[in-house]
């Protein structure tokens, strides 16, 4: 077919094979598209005998070696796209030639070299050479091209400064230099034209003042300036950008205030400024940022009462505010701000009592409030937090260590704090005065006689009747409470042994409602016991049993004995391998136990994202999506009606010895009532990142819900980020920041855990498929549960080793196993 002008074959899946140099024959051809289609080896030579192309794309393949000096005999191409391969060497003598080109994207190979062969195509509108090994200097020559829009190099070694016309000249759209050795001054025109909508420099050398003229620039919706050696004041402008969703400044030495014009920012979701030498206070106008959801401000020279207005920021998820000079209180409106995960307020001056209402706060992870001067009683509202990391030392702070405070994972959190008290850290006083001691003998002397008499009587009584000789024996600790145990397996121990374990040595972790022990039996099996209280602790230490309504919303305590009933009735009818198995549990008036099986590997989020991390290679995360699919399939697909999680994350996801998953923590589980597939609650149930975008307007619940988190749970084990990281931008979780980057292949394979080898890349965008299908917006385009098992079954990896030795035949199985 030598008339053939336009061959396009791109984004088809072919075997690998090398670059077909039949192609190279077809001497008329104005368009070759072979983007995405298993190209392998080396471009050849022969790709010069096409003279007449003006487009030639090669990109996603896995295509090795130079570019062949052959290809600047193309001189009428205007595009020229390799992206996403294996390219090395240098850009080509005699590339000069290509003076047509307008678009030339090399990005994601390992490329070296300089860009002098550029600095010819004075054409250019469109250079993408990011992620490649270039070296030498940015040529001046850039500074002239009066069409270049967009200029993306980072992740590279450049050096020297950048062209100060650069972008000047036209709409300039974006820059991003990030991750190089660039030096000087930013250049100060590229927002000339009103256009520009991305500066990014992060992660160089760059000095000097950042030039006014980016206080203007209402289009920039990215402004990362961070890790540089700029100076002198932020003009005021820059907080005030209506449509910017990141301001980066982080890791310089600029001074100046935060200006009333952050008002105005009402796309603003990230501020990253730590560590510069801002100073003055915290405007009250910051609440005009309503869609802020990352503040960090720590390192600074910062000062003043942090504004009541900070409350207004209800989309807030992390507040960074440590090593400044703030005083006054803390702000209770901190406790409106219902999506916190992370708060620090650490080495600052604040002084007064620690609101009460922080621990109303659902998803507060960590909170810092050290080095302050904060006096009064700790809160025991903070109980109720699921916290992870808590540090309230150096502080002058008072009374009684809250008892589900006392737990050995904060044994440092209370240092440095004279006046507190309790009696499980012996490094603190104990709880006791004079007065309470007089007071504690009149008591127990009063319980004393009368459990004397009690006892008395129905020892006669039992003497007289015979009454209770063959009643079930209970055990008594030593708050006398009579507990009741109700076996679900055939059980190999007492009740005994699991009360008798149930001390603050044992902790392991704690949840909003109730702390999980590690049990140690003595023929050498673990488990895992979920302790429940039914009431709850006022903050001197009382109980607080609710009785009505009003103390039943106030207090959460019924809350908790719905969740226990729910969680066993759940979980004490189900067999399934992939569902954490309940052994038994054990009731009494004032708390309940649970007894599960122990998960000696944690939860996948310790293995993904704590410091507990762990490299997981793909056929363990592959296994485990499959083996957690299948659970959740038998709880949706299992029964006569199906059991909704309400609550599926990684956390609650837990592995064994082996790696394998188990489905855990039922205690926001719900059975749809007869005649209707949803159940409703006036509660959205779940944790933030994972909860379905439905819940945004009704409160219906069904199995689609459990899908749309599962999918977020794919996400993760793809990609290895969080629901909520920081690098998503102005998306706000994993679900709009996977979304985002589904625009072409190379941008879809940047978002793969880099953990993941390149053999088995193409097996993890399998999964991610299924993950986006689970994640639909509206819950009736999302798939069953059983048809994601099935098609995470159809998805199964391929062997390593097939596909080490397919490439070589004459390599070893064994060679193969022993190089992975």
């Amino acid at each position: 077919m030598t008339g053939l002008i336009h061959l396009s074959l791109g984004d088809n899946p072919f075997d690998e094979s090398t670059f077909p140099k039949q192609v190279t024959e077809l001497k008329n051809l104005n368009l070759l598209y072979l983007t995405n289609t298993s190209i392998s080896g080396s471009i050849p030579p022969e790709i010069g005998n096409l003279s007449e192309l003006s487009n030639l794309e090669l990109s996603d393949n896995f295509l090795n070696g130079s570019i062949p000096t052959e290809i600047s005999q193309l001189k009428k191409l205007w595009q020229l796209e390799m992206y996403n391969n294996y390219l090395t060497g240098v850009i080509p003598v005699g590339f000069r030639n290509l003076t047509n080109l307008k678009r030339f994207d090399a990005s994601n190979n390992s490329i070296g070299g300089d860009l002098s062969e550029l600095k010819y195509l004075n054409q250019l509108v469109w250079i993408q050479l990011y992620q490649n090994e270039f070296s030498g200097e940015v040529p001046a020559e850039f500074g002239d091209f009066k069409n270049l829009v967009n200029l993306s190099l980072y992740s590279n070694r450049l050096t020297g400064g950048l062209p100060q016309k650069l972008g000047s000249w036209t709409e300039f759209d974006f820059i991003d230099v990030s991750t190089n050795s660039l030096s000087g001054p930013i250049p100060p025109d590229m927002c000339k034209k009103g256009t520009m909508t991305k500066l990014l420099i992060l992660e160089n050398k760059f000095s000097g003042e950042i030039p006014v003229s980016y206080a203007n620039c209402t289009t920039l919706t990215r402004f990362r300036v961070s890790d540089n050696l700029l100076t002198g004041d932020v003009p005021a402008g820059i907080w005030g950008l209506p449509n910017v969703n990141i301001i980066d400044i982080a890791d310089n030495k600029l001074r100046g205030s935060i200006t009333s014009d952050i008002a105005k920012a009402e796309n603003l979701v990230q501020i990253y400024a730590a560590n510069n030498e801002l100073s003055g206070d915290i405007p009250a106008e910051i609440a005009g940022a309503s869609s802020l959801l990352w503040l960090d401000l720590g390192n600074n020279q910062l000062k003043g009462e942090v504004p009541e207005s900070i409350g207004k920021l209800k989309m807030l998820n992390n507040l960074y505010l440590q090593k400044n000079q703030f005083s006054g209180n803390i702000p209770a409106s901190l406790g409106e701000c219902l999506h916190l995960t992370d708060v620090n307020l650490a080495q600052n001056s604040f002084s007064g009592r620690i609101p009460v209402n922080l621990g109303s706060l659902p998803t507060l992870n960590s909170l810092n409030l050290s080095q302050n001067e904060l006096s009064g009683l700790i809160p025991n509202t903070l109980s109720s937090l699921k916290l992870s990391s808590l540090d309230l030392s150096y502080n002058k702070l008072s009374g009684p260590i809250p008892k589900s405070l006392s737990i050995g994972a904060f044994r440092e959190s209370f240092k440095g704090n004279n006046y507190l008290c309790s009696s499980d850290f012996e490094s603190f006083r104990q709880c006791s005065s004079r007065s309470r001691d007089y007071r504690t003998f009149v008591i127990c002397l009063v319980l004393g006689l009368a459990i004397l008499v009690a006892l008395s009587g129905c020892y006669l009584y039992t003497k007289l009747s015979g009454v209770g000789k063959d009643k079930e024996r209970s055990f008594s600790l030593k708050d006398d409470y009579s507990w009741n145990m109700k076996s679900y397996h055939l059980l190999t121990f007492t009740e005994e042994e699991i009360l008798d374990s149930i001390k603050p040595e044992n902790l392991i972790g704690k949840g909003g409602c109730g702390s999980v022990y590690k049990v140690g039996l003595k023929d050498g099996k673990e488990l895992a016991v979920k302790h429940i209280w039914n009431f709850d602790f006022s903050e001197d230490g009382k109980k607080i049993r609710p009785s009505t309504p009003m103390l039943d919303k106030k207090y959460g305590s019924s809350r908790k004995i719905k969740e226990f009933d729910m969680e066993v009735k759940t979980l004490s009818s189900i067999r399934h391998i992939n569902v954490v198995k309940l052994y038994c549990s054990i009731t009494s008036e004032d708390s309940s136990l649970l007894v599960y099986e122990y998960m000696p590997n944690g939860s996948l989020w310790d293995r993904l994202h704590s410091n507990k991390k762990l490299a997981l290679d793909w056929q363990s995360r592959y296994e485990i999506a499959l083996g957690a699919a299948k659970g959740l399939e038998y709880l949706h697909h299992g029964y006569d009606k199906p059991v909704i999680h309400r609550d599926v994350k990684s956390s609650n996801i837990l592995l064994d010895e082996f790696l394998k998953p188990r489905i855990a923590d039922f205690g926001l589980a719900k059975i749809p009532q007869v005649n209707t597939n949803c159940d409703s609650t006036h509660v959205i149930a779940g944790t933030h990142g994972y909860i379905a975008p439905e819940y945004g307007y009704t409160y219906k619940v069904n199995e689609k819900s459990d899908v749309y988190s599962f999918g977020v749970f794919l996400m993760e084990l793809v990609t290895g980020k969080r629901p909520i990281e920081p690098e998503f931008g102005d998306s706000k979780d994993i679900v709009s920041w996977v979304s985002s980057k589904l625009k072409n292949r190379e941008s879809v394979l940047s978002i793969i855990d880099s953990s993941i080898i390149t053999p088995l890349k193409e097996d993890a965008i399998k999964i991610l498929k299924i993950a986006i299908l689970c994640t639909a917006r509206l819950p009736e385009l999302r798939p069953t549960m059983r048809s994601v098992v099935q098609m995470l079954e159809d998805a199964e990896p391929c062997q390593l080793v097939s596909i080490i030795v397919g490439k070589d035949g004459a390599k070893k199985i064994e060679e193969s196993k022993e190089q992975f």
